[in-house]
Protein backbone atom coordinates (compact mmCIF):
# COMPACT_ATOMS: atom_id res chain seq x y z
CA UNK A 1 0.00 0.00 0.00
CA UNK A 2 1.61 3.37 -1.36
CA UNK A 3 1.18 6.48 1.13
CA UNK A 4 1.40 9.91 -0.34
CA UNK A 5 1.15 12.95 1.96
CA UNK A 6 0.99 16.28 0.58
CA UNK A 7 1.23 19.41 2.62
CA UNK A 8 -0.13 23.03 1.59
CA UNK A 9 1.63 26.24 4.04
CA UNK A 10 -0.37 29.73 3.16
CA UNK A 11 1.85 31.92 5.08
CA UNK A 12 -0.71 34.65 5.83
CA UNK A 13 -0.11 38.21 7.67
CA UNK A 14 -3.55 36.84 10.13
CA UNK A 15 -2.82 33.40 9.95
CA UNK A 16 -0.76 30.88 9.00
CA UNK A 17 -2.42 27.45 7.96
CA UNK A 18 -1.11 24.26 6.92
CA UNK A 19 -3.30 21.61 5.19
CA UNK A 20 -2.59 17.82 4.92
CA UNK A 21 -3.83 15.76 2.19
CA UNK A 22 -3.16 11.63 1.94
CA UNK A 23 -3.86 9.71 -1.34
CA UNK A 24 -3.61 5.79 -0.91
CA UNK A 25 -2.49 3.55 -4.25
CA UNK A 26 -4.03 6.20 -5.98
CA UNK A 27 -7.68 6.65 -5.10
CA UNK A 28 -9.15 10.00 -4.27
CA UNK A 29 -7.10 12.53 -2.07
CA UNK A 30 -8.44 12.61 1.54
CA UNK A 31 -7.71 16.51 3.05
CA UNK A 32 -6.65 14.80 6.60
CA UNK A 33 -5.90 17.54 8.14
CA UNK A 34 -5.84 21.54 8.67
CA UNK A 35 -4.11 23.57 11.33
CA UNK A 36 -3.93 27.17 12.07
CA UNK A 37 -2.03 29.59 14.15
CA UNK A 38 -1.73 33.68 14.30
CA UNK A 39 0.86 34.90 11.93
CA UNK A 40 3.73 36.70 13.47
CA UNK A 41 6.69 38.69 11.72
CA UNK A 42 4.58 38.58 8.28
CA UNK A 43 3.15 41.78 7.30
CA UNK A 44 1.54 42.28 3.38
CA UNK A 45 3.10 38.75 2.48
CA UNK A 46 6.25 40.01 3.56
CA UNK A 47 8.31 38.67 6.17
CA UNK A 48 9.29 41.14 8.46
CA UNK A 49 10.93 38.97 11.46
CA UNK A 50 12.61 35.81 10.53
CA UNK A 51 12.50 34.64 14.09
CA UNK A 52 8.86 35.25 14.89
CA UNK A 53 7.61 33.65 11.73
CA UNK A 54 9.83 30.58 12.33
CA UNK A 55 7.96 30.32 15.44
CA UNK A 56 4.48 30.76 13.91
CA UNK A 57 5.29 28.43 10.90
CA UNK A 58 6.76 25.24 13.32
CA UNK A 59 3.86 26.14 15.70
CA UNK A 60 1.10 25.45 12.77
CA UNK A 61 3.42 22.03 11.77
CA UNK A 62 3.08 20.75 14.90
CA UNK A 63 -0.84 21.40 14.92
CA UNK A 64 -0.89 19.60 11.62
CA UNK A 65 1.29 16.61 13.00
CA UNK A 66 -0.73 16.10 16.38
CA UNK A 67 -4.02 16.17 14.23
CA UNK A 68 -3.03 13.60 11.52
CA UNK A 69 -0.63 11.61 13.33
CA UNK A 70 1.77 11.86 10.53
CA UNK A 71 4.78 13.60 10.18
CA UNK A 72 5.02 16.32 7.74
CA UNK A 73 8.17 17.15 5.92
CA UNK A 74 7.78 18.97 2.73
CA UNK A 75 5.40 21.24 1.49
CA UNK A 76 4.12 23.04 -1.71
CA UNK A 77 4.22 26.91 -0.23
CA UNK A 78 1.98 30.38 -0.99
CA UNK A 79 3.23 33.42 -1.90
CA UNK A 80 1.81 36.73 -2.29
CA UNK A 81 2.12 40.62 -1.49
CA UNK A 82 2.72 43.38 -3.93
CA UNK A 83 5.97 42.86 -4.96
CA UNK A 84 4.46 40.41 -6.74
CA UNK A 85 4.68 40.90 -10.83
CA UNK A 86 2.97 39.77 -13.64
CA UNK A 87 3.96 39.91 -17.09
CA UNK A 88 3.04 38.52 -20.83
CA UNK A 89 5.63 37.71 -23.66
CA UNK A 90 6.09 35.53 -26.85
CA UNK A 91 8.63 33.27 -27.84
CA UNK A 92 9.34 32.14 -31.18
CA UNK A 93 11.52 29.22 -32.45
CA UNK A 94 12.27 27.22 -35.52
CA UNK A 95 10.64 23.60 -35.59
CA UNK A 96 13.69 21.14 -35.28
CA UNK A 97 12.47 18.60 -37.02
CA UNK A 98 13.06 17.97 -41.35
CA UNK A 99 9.76 17.18 -41.89
CA UNK A 100 8.07 19.71 -40.02
CA UNK A 101 6.48 17.65 -36.79
CA UNK A 102 6.76 19.42 -33.17
CA UNK A 103 8.04 17.73 -30.43
CA UNK A 104 7.50 18.28 -27.08
CA UNK A 105 10.98 19.68 -27.28
CA UNK A 106 10.58 22.30 -29.90
CA UNK A 107 7.28 23.39 -27.23
CA UNK A 108 9.76 23.42 -24.63
CA UNK A 109 12.50 25.20 -26.58
CA UNK A 110 9.99 27.83 -27.38
CA UNK A 111 9.12 28.71 -23.52
CA UNK A 112 12.48 28.81 -22.82
CA UNK A 113 12.58 31.54 -25.43
CA UNK A 114 9.75 33.37 -23.94
CA UNK A 115 10.92 33.23 -20.65
CA UNK A 116 14.61 35.23 -22.01
CA UNK A 117 13.17 38.83 -21.26
CA UNK A 118 14.16 41.28 -19.34
CA UNK A 119 13.84 40.27 -15.53
CA UNK A 120 13.33 43.44 -13.06
CA UNK A 121 16.67 43.85 -11.12
CA UNK A 122 16.46 41.64 -7.85
CA UNK A 123 13.26 39.58 -9.28
CA UNK A 124 13.82 36.39 -10.24
CA UNK A 125 10.26 34.67 -11.85
CA UNK A 126 7.99 32.06 -10.05
CA UNK A 127 6.06 30.86 -13.04
CA UNK A 128 5.72 30.80 -16.70
CA UNK A 129 2.65 29.73 -17.74
CA UNK A 130 1.58 28.91 -21.54
CA UNK A 131 -1.37 30.79 -22.88
CA UNK A 132 -1.80 30.23 -26.40
CA UNK A 133 0.31 28.63 -29.40
CA UNK A 134 0.55 29.66 -33.09
CA UNK A 135 1.89 27.35 -35.52
CA UNK A 136 2.87 28.97 -38.83
CA UNK A 137 -0.73 31.53 -39.27
CA UNK A 138 -2.80 29.33 -37.31
CA UNK A 139 -3.10 30.68 -34.05
CA UNK A 140 -5.16 29.86 -30.77
CA UNK A 141 -3.49 26.46 -30.53
CA UNK A 142 -3.66 24.51 -26.77
CA UNK A 143 -1.36 21.71 -27.39
CA UNK A 144 0.75 22.06 -31.04
CA UNK A 145 2.72 18.79 -30.25
CA UNK A 146 2.45 16.16 -33.27
CA UNK A 147 1.31 18.98 -35.74
CA UNK A 148 3.17 20.35 -38.59
CA UNK A 149 4.78 23.59 -39.11
CA UNK A 150 7.71 25.30 -39.97
CA UNK A 151 7.61 28.09 -37.19
CA UNK A 152 6.11 28.06 -33.56
CA UNK A 153 5.02 30.63 -31.30
CA UNK A 154 3.63 30.94 -28.29
CA UNK A 155 2.04 33.90 -25.72
CA UNK A 156 3.32 32.99 -22.01
CA UNK A 157 2.03 34.38 -18.53
CA UNK A 158 5.14 35.57 -16.56
CA UNK A 159 4.90 35.58 -12.89
CA UNK A 160 7.68 37.33 -11.05
CA UNK A 161 8.62 37.52 -7.25
CA UNK A 162 11.10 39.67 -5.51
CA UNK A 163 14.05 37.55 -4.81
CA UNK A 164 14.93 38.79 -1.71
CA UNK A 165 11.29 38.39 -0.42
CA UNK A 166 11.48 34.69 -2.61
CA UNK A 167 14.61 33.96 -0.18
CA UNK A 168 13.09 35.29 3.17
CA UNK A 169 9.96 33.07 2.58
CA UNK A 170 11.82 29.74 2.27
CA UNK A 171 14.44 30.56 4.63
CA UNK A 172 11.74 30.51 7.33
CA UNK A 173 10.25 27.75 6.01
CA UNK A 174 13.36 25.66 5.87
CA UNK A 175 14.60 26.97 9.42
CA UNK A 176 10.54 25.21 11.10
CA UNK A 177 12.33 21.93 9.22
CA UNK A 178 10.23 21.72 6.59
CA UNK A 179 11.39 21.37 2.52
CA UNK A 180 10.07 23.40 0.07
CA UNK A 181 8.50 21.32 -2.88
CA UNK A 182 7.06 24.82 -4.71
CA UNK A 183 6.11 28.18 -4.26
CA UNK A 184 2.93 28.84 -5.71
CA UNK A 185 1.07 32.39 -6.34
CA UNK A 186 -1.72 32.23 -3.56
CA UNK A 187 -4.11 33.30 -5.97
CA UNK A 188 -3.67 30.35 -7.92
CA UNK A 189 -3.38 27.96 -5.27
CA UNK A 190 -7.16 29.12 -4.26
CA UNK A 191 -8.33 29.18 -7.84
CA UNK A 192 -7.09 25.52 -7.51
CA UNK A 193 -9.59 25.03 -4.93
CA UNK A 194 -12.69 26.77 -5.56
CA UNK A 195 -13.24 27.22 -9.55
CA UNK A 196 -13.87 24.44 -11.97
CA UNK A 197 -12.65 23.53 -15.42
CA UNK A 198 -15.84 25.18 -17.27
CA UNK A 199 -15.43 28.28 -15.35
CA UNK A 200 -11.81 28.83 -16.35
CA UNK A 201 -13.18 27.98 -19.64
CA UNK A 202 -15.97 30.34 -19.96
CA UNK A 203 -14.08 33.41 -17.70
CA UNK A 204 -14.20 34.12 -14.31
CA UNK A 205 -11.75 36.05 -11.92
CA UNK A 206 -10.97 34.71 -8.65
CA UNK A 207 -10.64 37.77 -5.39
CA UNK A 208 -8.48 35.72 -2.81
CA UNK A 209 -9.19 39.01 0.05
CA UNK A 210 -6.64 37.79 2.77
CA UNK A 211 -5.77 40.47 5.52
CA UNK A 212 -3.57 42.63 4.31
CA UNK A 213 -3.92 41.79 0.16
CA UNK A 214 -6.08 40.53 -2.05
CA UNK A 215 -4.80 38.66 -4.99
CA UNK A 216 -6.69 38.65 -8.10
CA UNK A 217 -6.46 35.88 -11.06
CA UNK A 218 -8.13 36.07 -14.00
CA UNK A 219 -8.98 32.47 -16.19
CA UNK A 220 -10.21 32.77 -20.02
CA UNK A 221 -10.12 29.47 -22.12
CA UNK A 222 -9.11 27.16 -19.47
CA UNK A 223 -5.44 29.60 -18.65
CA UNK A 224 -4.48 32.49 -16.28
CA UNK A 225 -4.34 35.65 -18.70
CA UNK A 226 -3.90 38.07 -15.73
CA UNK A 227 -2.78 38.44 -11.80
CA UNK A 228 -2.40 40.85 -9.64
CA UNK A 229 -1.88 41.69 -5.74
CA UNK A 230 -3.81 44.48 -4.68
CA UNK A 231 -2.46 46.09 -1.12
CA UNK A 232 -5.79 46.10 0.48
CA UNK A 233 -7.57 43.51 2.70
CA UNK A 234 -9.85 42.89 4.76
CA UNK A 235 -7.47 43.93 7.82
CA UNK A 236 -7.90 47.51 6.64
CA UNK A 237 -11.54 46.99 7.33
CA UNK A 238 -10.80 46.19 11.23
CA UNK A 239 -8.53 49.47 10.91
CA UNK A 240 -11.30 51.72 9.62
CA UNK A 241 -13.76 50.45 12.17
CA UNK A 242 -10.83 51.10 14.97
CA UNK A 243 -10.65 54.37 14.37
CA UNK A 244 -14.19 55.34 13.19
CA UNK A 245 -15.95 54.20 16.13
CA UNK A 246 -12.55 55.07 18.70
CA UNK A 247 -12.28 51.18 19.85
CA UNK A 248 -9.60 48.97 20.25
CA UNK A 249 -8.29 46.41 17.19
CA UNK A 250 -9.55 43.39 18.83
CA UNK A 251 -12.78 44.61 19.37
CA UNK A 252 -13.34 46.46 16.05
CA UNK A 253 -12.20 42.80 14.47
CA UNK A 254 -15.01 41.07 16.34
CA UNK A 255 -17.65 43.50 15.59
CA UNK A 256 -16.56 43.19 11.84
CA UNK A 257 -17.38 39.23 12.15
CA UNK A 258 -20.39 39.17 14.40
CA UNK A 259 -22.32 42.47 13.29
CA UNK A 260 -20.80 43.73 10.29
CA UNK A 261 -22.22 44.01 6.47
CA UNK A 262 -21.21 45.79 3.21
CA UNK A 263 -24.59 46.87 2.69
CA UNK A 264 -25.84 49.34 4.84
CA UNK A 265 -29.30 49.51 2.81
CA UNK A 266 -29.98 46.11 4.65
CA UNK A 267 -29.39 47.44 7.78
CA UNK A 268 -31.34 49.68 9.81
CA UNK A 269 -30.52 53.33 10.76
CA UNK A 270 -31.85 52.42 14.42
CA UNK A 271 -30.25 49.36 15.02
CA UNK A 272 -27.78 50.39 17.84
CA UNK A 273 -24.66 47.93 19.04
CA UNK A 274 -23.76 47.96 22.92
CA UNK A 275 -20.13 47.93 22.90
CA UNK A 276 -20.08 46.88 26.37
CA UNK A 277 -21.11 43.83 25.37
CA UNK A 278 -18.90 43.12 23.07
CA UNK A 279 -15.73 44.13 25.19
CA UNK A 280 -15.42 44.43 28.87
CA UNK A 281 -14.13 48.25 29.86
CA UNK A 282 -15.51 49.19 25.89
CA UNK A 283 -18.33 52.19 26.52
CA UNK A 284 -20.55 53.91 23.97
CA UNK A 285 -23.12 52.41 21.75
CA UNK A 286 -22.73 52.59 18.22
CA UNK A 287 -25.20 52.62 15.14
CA UNK A 288 -24.83 48.95 12.91
CA UNK A 289 -25.49 51.06 9.79
CA UNK A 290 -22.88 53.26 10.49
CA UNK A 291 -20.30 49.91 10.41
CA UNK A 292 -21.84 48.96 7.38
CA UNK A 293 -21.09 52.13 5.51
CA UNK A 294 -17.71 51.99 7.02
CA UNK A 295 -17.18 48.41 5.52
CA UNK A 296 -18.90 49.24 2.76
CA UNK A 297 -16.57 51.78 1.55
CA UNK A 298 -13.19 50.16 1.87
CA UNK A 299 -15.07 46.41 0.48
CA UNK A 300 -15.69 49.24 -2.32
CA UNK A 301 -12.39 50.40 -2.79
CA UNK A 302 -11.07 47.02 -3.21
CA UNK A 303 -13.24 45.89 -5.93
CA UNK A 304 -13.11 49.33 -7.62
CA UNK A 305 -8.68 48.59 -7.91
CA UNK A 306 -9.92 45.14 -8.84
CA UNK A 307 -12.04 45.85 -11.86
CA UNK A 308 -9.21 48.68 -12.95
CA UNK A 309 -6.90 45.38 -13.33
CA UNK A 310 -10.26 43.38 -15.34
CA UNK A 311 -10.34 47.20 -17.68
CA UNK A 312 -6.83 46.81 -18.11
CA UNK A 313 -7.47 43.38 -19.93
CA UNK A 314 -10.39 44.35 -21.55
CA UNK A 315 -12.49 41.83 -19.12
CA UNK A 316 -14.14 44.35 -17.05
CA UNK A 317 -18.11 43.16 -17.23
CA UNK A 318 -17.16 40.51 -19.49
CA UNK A 319 -16.00 37.76 -18.03
CA UNK A 320 -19.24 35.27 -18.26
CA UNK A 321 -18.55 33.46 -15.17
CA UNK A 322 -18.55 36.40 -12.76
CA UNK A 323 -16.60 37.07 -9.70
CA UNK A 324 -15.59 34.06 -7.02
CA UNK A 325 -14.31 35.31 -3.71
CA UNK A 326 -13.02 33.63 -1.43
CA UNK A 327 -10.54 34.00 1.17
CA UNK A 328 -11.35 35.35 5.08
CA UNK A 329 -12.62 38.64 3.74
CA UNK A 330 -15.63 36.54 1.84
CA UNK A 331 -16.79 35.84 5.04
CA UNK A 332 -18.03 39.02 5.33
CA UNK A 333 -22.36 40.18 5.37
CA UNK A 334 -23.15 41.75 2.07
CA UNK A 335 -19.96 41.10 -0.12
CA UNK A 336 -21.05 38.99 -2.81
CA UNK A 337 -24.20 41.16 -3.06
CA UNK A 338 -21.98 44.06 -3.28
CA UNK A 339 -19.30 42.51 -5.92
CA UNK A 340 -22.26 41.99 -8.10
CA UNK A 341 -23.15 45.81 -8.10
CA UNK A 342 -19.81 46.87 -8.56
CA UNK A 343 -18.57 44.41 -11.34
CA UNK A 344 -21.79 43.93 -12.87
CA UNK A 345 -21.31 40.60 -13.25
CA UNK A 346 -22.33 37.15 -11.63
CA UNK A 347 -20.69 36.92 -7.92
CA UNK A 348 -20.05 33.98 -5.86
CA UNK A 349 -18.12 32.59 -2.76
CA UNK A 350 -15.74 29.65 -3.73
CA UNK A 351 -16.18 27.17 -1.42
CA UNK A 352 -13.03 24.48 -1.54
CA UNK A 353 -14.08 21.53 -4.01
CA UNK A 354 -11.66 19.41 -2.67
CA UNK A 355 -12.65 15.45 -2.90
CA UNK A 356 -13.15 13.76 0.47
CA UNK A 357 -12.84 16.45 3.60
CA UNK A 358 -11.96 14.31 6.94
CA UNK A 359 -12.46 17.79 8.36
CA UNK A 360 -15.38 20.15 9.09
CA UNK A 361 -14.13 23.19 7.18
CA UNK A 362 -14.66 23.32 4.20
CA UNK A 363 -17.25 25.24 4.10
CA UNK A 364 -15.00 28.20 4.91
CA UNK A 365 -13.49 30.42 2.45
CA UNK A 366 -10.53 31.04 4.33
CA UNK A 367 -8.47 27.84 4.20
CA UNK A 368 -9.16 27.60 0.29
CA UNK A 369 -4.90 28.93 -0.28
CA UNK A 370 -3.77 25.64 1.62
CA UNK A 371 -6.17 23.42 0.40
CA UNK A 372 -5.69 24.80 -3.16
CA UNK A 373 -2.01 24.07 -2.62
CA UNK A 374 -2.42 20.44 -1.66
CA UNK A 375 -4.75 19.90 -4.84
CA UNK A 376 -1.97 21.69 -6.56
CA UNK A 377 0.48 18.44 -5.26
CA UNK A 378 -2.02 16.13 -6.49
CA UNK A 379 -2.02 17.61 -9.82
CA UNK A 380 2.06 16.97 -10.38
CA UNK A 381 1.57 13.64 -8.47
CA UNK A 382 -0.43 12.89 -11.62
CA UNK A 383 1.90 14.18 -13.60
CA UNK A 384 4.75 12.95 -12.41
CA UNK A 385 4.58 10.41 -9.41
CA UNK A 386 4.91 10.75 -6.12
CA UNK A 387 8.57 11.07 -6.22
CA UNK A 388 9.78 13.80 -8.61
CA UNK A 389 9.31 17.47 -8.10
CA UNK A 390 7.73 19.81 -10.15
CA UNK A 391 10.04 22.39 -9.78
CA UNK A 392 13.33 22.97 -8.82
CA UNK A 393 13.69 24.87 -5.50
CA UNK A 394 17.06 26.94 -6.02
CA UNK A 395 16.16 30.44 -7.30
CA UNK A 396 16.77 31.09 -10.58
CA UNK A 397 16.55 27.29 -12.26
CA UNK A 398 13.58 27.81 -13.85
CA UNK A 399 14.21 25.96 -17.02
CA UNK A 400 12.84 23.31 -15.18
CA UNK A 401 9.82 24.72 -14.15
CA UNK A 402 8.98 25.99 -17.24
CA UNK A 403 9.32 22.32 -18.67
CA UNK A 404 7.79 20.32 -16.09
CA UNK A 405 5.05 23.17 -16.12
CA UNK A 406 3.82 22.23 -19.52
CA UNK A 407 4.15 18.94 -19.55
CA UNK A 408 1.25 19.03 -17.03
CA UNK A 409 -1.08 20.34 -20.42
CA UNK A 410 -0.05 17.65 -22.29
CA UNK A 411 -2.28 14.61 -23.28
Amino acid sequence: MRDTIIAGLDIGSSKIRVAVGQKIDGHELNIVGLAEVPSEGVSKGTIKSVEDAVSSISRAFESAERMTGVPVERALVSISGTHIKSDTSKGVIAVAKADGEIKPADVERVIEAAQAVSTPPNYEILHVIPKTFTVDSQSGIKDPVGMTGIRLEVEVQIIQGLSTQIKNLTKVVYRAGVEVDDLVLASLAASEAVITARQKELGVCVLSIGASTTGLAVFEEGEVIHSHVIPIGAGHITNDIAIGLRTSIDTAEEIKIKYGSAMPEEIGRKEDLDLARITEGEVGVVSRHHIAEIIEARMEEIFKLADVELAKIERSGKLPAGIILTGGGAKLDGVMQLARRIFKLPAAIGFCRAGKMAIDRVEDPSVSTAIGLVLWGEHLIKNYGANERMFSNKAGEFSAKVKKWFKSFLP
